[in-house]
């Protein structure tokens, strides 16, 4: 049971990361626009996780200034390109191909965690890799068709997903050194800093003082979908090597697709339901028990 809480705490992050949409539909529908968004849900996990953690545990916040490269890694590096190059390949082509492209993450978690950490590439992690990236596509709908894929959205989509799978190894760096409230606290103060050239703040508080009921869908999306999320993903990577927690937190997609037919009616046709199962084969995998090896003792 031990061993399988760092599991659970990724896929709740995973899980919360999913549900994002809730949050984002009633934003975007008041006329924020998609890095306002991102600036907003930093904005709001930095003024909840940082004061509570300085009441709670000051200690857990003082950090070398040497050190203060990896935070401008998960936060700056990480984040706040991740986002920028997201929402423009949204932008440019369709949500489908971005999601996609942004789920190639998990390869570039493996390849990177695998030249700098060691972290060994099994057979098992493969498979679940492979049957993850097609499960995205399924889910997407990426294989809708009818578009064409341009050099630079392909490189910018590629771009989102190296830098989403940058948290995970900057993280890495830190959690050696720092506790996993550290990491998420720092983390999100930078990238809070980040992001405030890219989101147009002046223009975004005079939407939210015009429907200050948007307030709500900001500290949902600040806190249940960021604030939490990234907690216990960096919580859990602290206990698991880093390509098996990346291919765990895929099942974002998954939650997402299973929320928009459930709650927006969206369709849920055969490839969908197909990429939901092999998502879900692609978890069970990692979670199988693995053989005890012989001692050798004999």
């Amino acid at each position: 049971m031990k061993q399988s809480k760092p599991a659970l705490a990724v896929l709740a992050a995973g899980v919360a990361w999913g549900i994002i949409s809730l949050f984002v539909r009633r934003l975007s529908a008041a006329g924020l626009q998609p890095m306002q968004i991102a600036c907003i849900r930093l904005l709001v996990a930095v003024l909840v996780f940082f004061p509570g953690l300085a009441l709670r545990d000051p200690k857990k916040l003082a950090i070398r200034p040497r050190d203060l490269w990896m935070f401008v890694g998960t936060g700056i590096v990480s984040l706040v390109f991740f986002y920028v190059l997201y929402f423009y390949t949204t932008v440019q082509s369709q949500a489908s191909v971005a999601v996609v492209l942004l789920y190639s993450s998990p390869a570039f978690v493996m390849l990177l965690s695998a030249l700098i950490f060691r972290e060994r590439l099994t057979g098992r992690k493969l498979v679940s890799l492979g049957l993850t990236v097609a499960g995205c596509a399924l889910v997407s709908g990426f294989f809708g068709g009818g578009y064409r894929l341009s050099g630079l959205v392909l490189l910018t989509g590629l771009g989102s997903g190296f830098f989403y799978a940058l948290y995970t190894i900057f993280a890495r760096f830190a959690l050696r050194r720092y506790d996993s409230m550290t990491v998420t606290a720092w983390t999100f103060l930078l990238g809070a800093l980040g992001a405030l050239p890219f989101g147009a703040p002046g223009a975004a508080a005079r939407i939210l003082a015009a429907e200050p009921a948007l307030l709500l869908s900001c500290l949902g999306i600040g806190i249940v979908s960021t604030a939490l999320p990234y907690l216990l993903y960096t919580w859990g990577l602290q206990r698991m090597d880093s390509g098996r927690a990346a291919i765990l937190a895929a099942v974002e997609p998954l939650v997402g697709a299973v929320l928009g037919m459930v709650l927006y009616r969206e369709p849920h046709d055969l490839p969908k339901l197909a990429g939901i199962l092999l998502i879900l084969a692609a978890i069970l995998l990692l979670n199988r028990p693995q053989k005890a090896k012989p001692s050798g003792d004999a």
